[in-house]
């Protein structure tokens, strides 16, 4: 790389934090450390045009778990870790809002509905599960999260109810990070776009960090590339591709929240009279385990298929776009943040709930230190 004096002085030199990624992690990592250290130089490098992973591709759901998610969960983990679990999605929720603000990432609370497939017998489970479970979760909320609904929206092919979680919402993803990058760059937090980290060295004093065709020294390093991680780190995540697909504008399009179907598998909403609709990994779970950005025909088909046998049976539609984002994700739920050397720290695996823990992830990444 041919830099510059200035160049390298203003943006490689005397560099106190370097943060590897810039999503809702990276850089809420980045606001705690400027938080913590008004005076540091802090340098956060981004390998894509735009985070390149979830952060800018997600449905925009402000999630914390669909009922059928939470009694699996329970499955291998004990009832304190799943209370944990929930309980930091939710105050990662609350973080994401009060630092951005509702109107700047379109925040509303229309809650989330699960839907259940008409010869699935999991809706008869959740439906005897529903008291146990809002006690489980009643130290979190104060009230019961779950309650039964009916079909009101009129899907074709599941059953006659749904179960409804009242606290659940949703925001527009591309606001949400604009807002978040915003504020980054208002904190005299340096970010650049399109940088990509080969290795580094915990040198003992300092890191050296190897790009493509230029090294520099940073007195610490915080990697916050959740399903990228393996490629820089030895921990356990595991990249899991999720597709998404949108329908040009539909006119008076009824449907409003959020909704899960098949254990969460599949996701759709509302977003501006369009149906946003995703996921499908449950198709080939080996297959999705990758970071090669790109849709299959058999999960888009699919897609396709449920929006026209189950969410818009009756309606006419055209694909407008469709794209893919990369999670992280583990045997575990519980995001990793932890002290890797000297002057090396991480924060990954997010688990899918990017939007809901990402914030408080990132801070408790930035007051690793």
């Amino acid at each position: 790389m041919n830099l510059s004096f200035w160049e390298q002085d203003e943006w490689f030199s005397n560099v106190d934090f370097t943060i590897i990624g810039s999503g809702i992690v990276g850089l809420n990592t980045a606001l705690t450390l400027r938080e913590n250290h008004p005076l540091a130089k802090i340098l956060v490098l981004e390998r894509g045009l735009l985070p390149q992973g979830a952060s800018t591709k997600n449905a925009g759901f402000a999630c914390f778990g669909s009922i059928s998610e939470v009694l699996s969960d329970l499955e291998s983990h004990s009832e304190q870790e799943v209370i944990e679990l929930v309980e930091k999605r939710w105050k990662g929720l609350e973080l994401l809002r009060k630092n951005l603000g509702d109107a700047a990432i379109d925040f509303q609370q229309n809650g989330s509905y699960e839907l259940f497939s008409k010869n699935d017998t999991l809706f008869d489970t959740c439906a005897d599960k529903i008291d146990y479970t809002n006690s489980l979760l009643n130290p979190v909320f104060k009230n019961s999260v779950f309650s039964i609904s009916d079909n009101k929206f009129n899907f074709k092919n599941v059953k006659e109810y749904y179960v409804f979680n009242q606290f659940e919402g949703q925001i527009d993803t591309g606001k949400m990070m604009a807002a978040l990058l915003k504020l980054a760059q208002s904190k005299n937090i340096k970010i650049l776009n399109n940088t990509q980290v080969r290795s580094f060295t915990d040198l003992g004093r300092s890191v050296e960090i190897e790009l493509t065709d230029y090294s520099f020294k940073t007195n610490k390093l915080l990697i916050a590339t959740n399903g990228f991680a393996s490629q820089l780190l030895n921990e356990e995540v595991l990249p899991a591709r999720a597709q998404v697909l949108i329908t040009k504008p539909i006119k008076n399009l009824h449907i409003k929240g959020t909704f899960h179907l098949e254990e969460g598998y599949y996701y759709f909403r509302n977003i501006n009279n369009r149906i946003l609709f995703g996921g499908g990994r449950n198709l080939d779970f080996k297959a999705e385990e990758t970071t090669v950005m790109q849709t299959t025909v058999l999960i888009q088909n699919k897609l396709e298929e449920l929006l026209s046998t189950t969410i818009l049976p009756e309606t006419s539609f055209e694909i407008d776009h469709r794209w893919t984002g990369i999670m992280g994700v583990g045997k575990q739920k519980k995001a990793i943040v932890k002290q890797l050397s000297n002057n090396v720290y991480c924060g990954v695996r997010m688990g899918g709930m990017g939007v809901a823990i990402g914030s408080l992830i990132g801070k408790e990444l930035g007051e690793l230190l």
